[in-house]
């Protein structure tokens, strides 16, 4: 398959469905908990008001082959908690980037964000057949950069003043990695970690 053709992938707690405008409202409920647009500057989450465009957006690099995007669907309430992609799809150099996540305040520290990127890795290198997995992050995003560090990604470096950001400020993006070698250790820990959450059917 392509990397950008849309796949529904499941786990116990979360699934992850190819987007859709019929997830819109579930999101922009999503992001207004906790007011995540505004919660931190060195992110970018949409507001309710830009769900649309941001859904357009996300589709639009679909139809180009450079991002498969999901929501991420909350299995024991059966509504959409979030939206996570594979971006910046390289698909000659089987490369892809695990971002443009994010999802709601009271989903986060819940085992939902290790299972999605357990299924997002798993697609990655068993189905696609990737060489290697990347995650991005803004360098003051310390709680993004210990999260990914968890998940068992290496760190390859800091890309100084890489993009320009929010009002006109360039940003420093620090660049993690997964490399094919390293995906079976990555599993493993990934599911050991899952393991130590309560069974969302408990």
């Amino acid at each position: 398959m392509a990397f950008a053709d849309p796949v529904t992938l499941t786990g116990e707690r979360v699934t992850l469905v190819p987007l859709s405008h019929e997830h819109h409202d579930d999101l922009a409920l999503a992001t207004d908990e906790g007011k995540l647009w505004e919660a931190a500057w060195y992110t970018t989450v949409p507001s309710p008001e830009g769900m649309s465009a941001e859904i357009d957006r996300r589709l639009g690099l679909q139809q180009l082959g450079t991002m498969l995007p999901w929501a991420t669907i909350n299995n024991e309430t059966g509504r959409a908690i979030g939206m996570t992609t594979l971006m910046n799809i390289r698909e000659d150099h089987r490369h892809v980037e695990i971002g443009s996540t994010w999802m709601a305040k009271s989903a986060q520290r819940t085992g939902i964000n290790p299972e999605a990127k357990l299924l997002q890795f798993t697609h990655s290198f068993d189905t696609l057949n990737a060489v290697a997995v990347e995650i991005r992050t803004h360098w003051h995003n310390h709680q993004s950069r210990e999260a990914i560090a968890r998940l068992g990604a290496k760190q390859d470096g800091v890309l100084r003043n890489h993009d320009i950001w929010k009002e006109g400020i360039p940003r420093d993006v620090v660049v993690f990695s997964v490399i094919e070698s390293e995906w079976p250790v990555v599993r493993m820990s990934l599911n050991a970690r899952l393991r130590r959450y309560a069974s969302p059917s408990a």
